[in-house]
């Protein structure tokens, strides 16, 4: 039974899929498991960071009693276990649970008590993070300055419901890919037993009926167009070989009378030559039944060519079962993706490589205004496009996909009149697929693609594959959202800080609107990336932050500066990083705000780095920095004229400015509307310095 060539065809078709598929399941697991390991560690950093400042603020307000309060709040969750803080010799100073206050645990290890963030998995779905509560200056009246930590704040977290997520994902998998063997080997084994086994199985009956002498056999085949030929032959073969064996028999007949007849010796040897001749046609009859016997390996052959086509439908299902595994890996890696541009532009170009699509676009949904906003369109050259605005329409496909919240195939639609075959973005439909961007009940938008590249039209399978990137992509949009509105509130309140500094001085206010007009220009004169430009334009804004900790007495004084005042002066920049390090994602804007007074040299505070060790923001910060402030009233001198204002830029180009962007920037400065318009105003009671105090340099009076 397991030689048969049906038998051997279905173990090597279901031991290849069982193996595809298990490798499949083993890789989504251990990358489901690792996602599970990044969510928590995530959720535990934004968590600690939000306790850090409920715990700061409750100790600076002196409301120390309402820190025990807020950790039971936060242990009343679910996946809390327990939240406390502890000195470095394990004493418990605060917990959500009062009763183990100033009890002692087993000693954390030097690992723990000296890094500033850890993260464990101490135990199977439990995950602890522990992060360090510093000694800063405003806690130097409860707290000596020597002390460096305060304690350690110490969260468990239970993972059992990720766990429980997960396990049910791999259940589920392993019975989809159970299921889908059986119906693959199913499948072929009917296909074998139908077209190959059975026709087969009838011709070998009606050769053993031939074997028998049973010369009426004949077989029709339908099957296939092989099959057919090949009882056709084994027909003709069976007719011919009764007409032969009928032949031989009347000879030997008329030989046995022509035998009783004769009576001479004459008669009896040409009775024997008939006999030769007889022979002579048996023998032929045997080179015929040899060219049927060919006939037949042909046949085989046939078959043979009919399993290569089997072979060839088994290659089509690993390339569909490929493909399945590419979307997963898109799908991961857009998942993969928090910011909100790069995943639409992600999303519009995954689906329409996947779906062979001429044109993709995402349209948000503004449910407020009523209107649909593109945000991003690929194939089509309008450059308004991306940023137009139109109205909720019946004739919009997107608005019958909004307000009926399900996907929507359109085959042909010249045979769909109620939408129109011109989009209102300016391109031509024949045939489309639009499913909605949800996220539960709320509705985000559309993802749609236009025209194939082959000029064919869409089918249900292809719908059923944007719905499920469109799943897929809902969640990515919406966490992406929810990250870069969680930015923006950062930068809102810090921004705000920054404004307050600048409204109490008339003299600098709007200076850090202008530092990021003219940063931004240079900037993107350089031709940087869009990500590092945006690290420029949110350096520009904050880079006098840490004027917050300056004397306001001493940021307005009009008399001539002492060496302790420039020397506290220069301390702004170390403030601002210490303000905004809290904040994770404005790692490299803190590099920038941080070294935006140091010199190309060398020569500038608070670090002196050189050139090389500058980050290439932070030289064109200090140029527009530099540039504002010589232009602009200071209580000390009145703002330069443009053509001095450039000299200086020249004339420190290389010691206190990048050599090669001072000439690039003085281009932009040229240029025609470049500048703002700026109101005259000159302070009363005010005497302007000199151009140029002596043996110093303009551009290094404004700290």
């Amino acid at each position: 039974m397991f030689n048969s060539l049906k038998m051997k065809i279905l173990t090597l078709v279901a031991l290849i899929l069982v193996l595809i598929i298990s490798s499949v399941a083993y890789l989504n697991f251990q990358q489901q498991k690792e996602m599970l390991h990044e969510i928590a560690n995530r959720n535990t950093s934004v968590l600690i960071e939000t306790i850090k400042s409920s715990v700061a603020n409750a100790m600076l307000s002196g409301r120390s009693d309402e820190v025990g309060s807020i950790f039971e709040r936060i242990k009343s969750r679910e996946f809390v276990k327990s939240i406390r803080i502890v000195d470095s010799e394990g004493k418990i100073l605060i917990s959500a649970d009062r009763a183990e206050v100033g009890s002692k645990i087993p000693s954390l290890g030097e690992q723990q008590s000296q890094s500033r963030n850890m993260s464990l998995f101490p135990a199977e779905g439990v995950f602890v993070s522990y992060a360090r509560i510093f000694n800063a200056p405003q806690c130097y009246k409860c707290h000596p300055a020597s002390k460096e930590s305060l304690g350690l704040l110490e969260i468990k977290l239970s993972l059992d419901y990720m766990n429980g997520f997960i396990s049910r994902e791999r259940d589920l998998a392993v019975f989809s890919s159970l299921l889908l063997v059986l119906l693959t080997v199913a499948t072929i084994f009917i296909f074998l037993v139908i077209y190959v086994e059975k026709p087969i199985r009838r011709l070998i009956r009606c050769m053993q009926q031939v074997e028998g002498g049973d010369f009426s056999q004949e077989i029709n085949l339908t099957s296939s167009l092989e099959m057919q030929t090949l009882a056709k032959s084994f027909n003709h073969m069976v007719r011919t070989l009764a007409s032969l064996m009928a032949s031989t028999v009347a000879h030997e007949r008329e030989l046995a009378r022509a035998q009783e007849k004769l009576a001479f010796h004459r008669e009896t040897h040409q009775l024997n030559g008939r006999l030769e001749e007889q022979i002579r046609e048996i023998e032929n009859l045997n080179i015929n039944l040899e060219e049927r016997i060919e006939e037949i390996e042909e046949a085989n052959y046939k078959i043979a060519d009919l399993a290569g086509e089997l072979e060839d439908k088994n290659t089509n299902l690993e390339k569909a079962v490929a493909k399945l595994s590419t979307l997963y890996r898109l799908g991961l890696a857009i998942n993969s993706t928090i910011e909100v541009e790069d995943l639409y532009q992600l999303v519009v170009k995954t689906t329409m490589d996947t779906l062979q699509a001429q044109v993709g676009y995402i349209i948000l949904y503004d449910a407020h205004n009523g209107e649909l906003k593109v945000t991003n369109l690929v194939g089509h050259r309008d450059p308004n496009a991306q940023a137009l605005r139109v109205p909720m329409k019946p004739s919009s496909v997107s608005s019958w996909v909004i307000q009926n919240c399900k996907p929507l195939l359109i085959t042909d639609i010249a045979q769909m009149p109620e939408f129109d075959p011109v989009s209102p973005l300016g391109f031509e439909r024949k045939t489309l697929i639009c499913a909605p961007l949800m996220v539960k009940d709320e509705m985000i938008g559309t993802l749609a693609v236009v025209n194939k590249l082959n000029n064919t039209v869409y089918n249900h399978e292809e719908l059923e594959l944007l719905s499920t990137i469109a799943a897929q992509a809902s969640i990515a949009i919406k966490n992406a959202m929810l990250y870069d509105e969680q930015q923006k509130t950062y930068l809102n309140t810090i921004q705000a800080l920054v404004s307050a500094i600048e409204a109490s001085d008339s003299y600098t206010r709007g200076h850090s609107e202008r530092v990021t007009r003219f940063s931004l220009a240079l900037a993107r004169k350089l031709e940087l990336p869009q990500n590092r430009l945006k690290v420029i334009e949110r350096a520009a804004i904050l880079h006098d932050i840490g004027k917050i900790g300056i004397d306001l007495s001493l940021l307005h004084k009009e008399a001539l500066l002492t060496s302790e005042d420039v020397a506290e002066l220069q301390q702004h920049p170390t403030i601002g990083m210490k303000i905004l390090e809290p904040i994770e994602f404005l790692h490299d804007v803190r590099l920038c705000i941080g070294q935006h007074h140091e010199r190309f040299d060398g020569s500038g505070y608070p670090n002196r780095l050189r050139a090389e060790e500058l980050l290439l923001e932070s030289r064109i910060l200090a140029i527009a920095d530099a540039f504002d402030a010589m232009t602009s009233d200071r209580p000390y001198r009145k703002a330069l004229k443009l053509e001095v204002a450039i000299a200086e830029l020249a004339e420190n180009s290389g010691s206190q400015f990048d050599p090669a962007l001072v000439p690039i920037f003085t281009k932009l400065l040229k240029t025609p509307n470049f500048l703002p318009q700026r109101e005259e105003t000159t302070p009363p009671n005010v005497v302007p310095f000199p151009v140029k105090p002596a043996g110093g340099s303009l551009t290094s009076v404004a700290p």
